[in-house]
């Protein structure tokens, strides 16, 4: 699933591309939301707040979610599009651009009052500019017997984390992944480790350091990756429900609690 960093950088790319100008076309592709006609108004701004992205006129916002496989794409009017057609659940167009997106995950539109009502249950955004560490960490402190490498993925604790960047912030800050909550160390360090490299990520590169690494030499020791599943096993099954998914990380620096 595309993490905050590549949904952050497709709204900035939205941004240029819309922000500013008038809406000529505006094209939804699901039942719900097929009769919905944004012709003639302005895009005011393209935001977006951990894994949700927001295109905004004066009436509406328009709120999507790239889930595991949607993509924005912008091109020329009249340019080719480099995906299939089938799967455009959305286009939006002025007198110059089309912004198309593919296979989203999902797709609403409602007032732009309510837009909050999508992202009030989320935790701090890690790349808005609002971003509140301590927040962060008296959301991560409520479930302490959590494993950290869940507690992470959970976005009401903090927006925007998905599974290659809490195998990477576990690795950095040198914690098994399956290490409750409570014996994670330092949680404040944690999360502004986790803020800094999902910054890295979305204005400049990152390259993985243990992610999808299993068997290449730890960086720092030389010991092998391992790869691992891990699933929410605590006593808050219920509060999040998450099928086993994958972690890296070096059994010497970050050994099995």
């Amino acid at each position: 699933m595309p993490e905050g960093d590549t949904v952050y950088r497709a709204a900035a790319r939205l941004r240029t591309a819309l922000a500013g100008k008038i809406l000529t076309r505006s094209d939804f592709r699901v039942p719900r939301y097929a009769t919905v006609d944004l012709r003639g108004q302005p895009v005011e701004s393209v935001g977006s707040y951990g894994k949700h992205l927001f295109v905004r006129t004066p009436a509406a916002s328009i709120h999507t979610h790239l889930k595991m496989e949607g993509l924005w794409r912008t091109y020329r009017c009249g340019q080719r599009w480099t995906q299939p057609r089938a799967t455009a659940r959305l286009v939006l167009g002025t007198e110059d651009v089309e912004a198309v997106g593919f296979s989203l995950g999902k797709v609403e539109v409602f007032p732009l009052a309510d837009e909050h009502t999508v992202i009030d249950h989320l935790g701090p955004d890690l790349l808005g500019p609002n971003w509140d560490p301590a927040e962060a960490v008296r959301r991560l402190e409520r479930y302490p017997e959590q494993t950290i490498g869940v507690a992470l993925l959970d976005q009401r604790n903090l927006a925007g984390i998905g599974n290659i960047y809490r195998s990477e912030v576990c690795y950095l800050r040198k914690v098994h992944p399956a290490t409750p909550v409570r014996e994670a160390g330092d949680l404040l360090a944690l999360v502004n480790e986790a803020q800094r490299i999902l910054s890295k990520a979305a204005h400049d590169r990152y390259v993985p350091l243990a992610y999808n690494r299993h068997n290449w030499g730890c960086r720092r020791c030389g010991t092998r990756i391992v790869r691992r599943v891990l699933g929410d096993t605590g006593p808050e099954n219920d509060r999040i429900a998450q099928r086993e998914r994958g972690i890296w990380f070096c059994p010497r620096c970050q050994p099995d609690p």
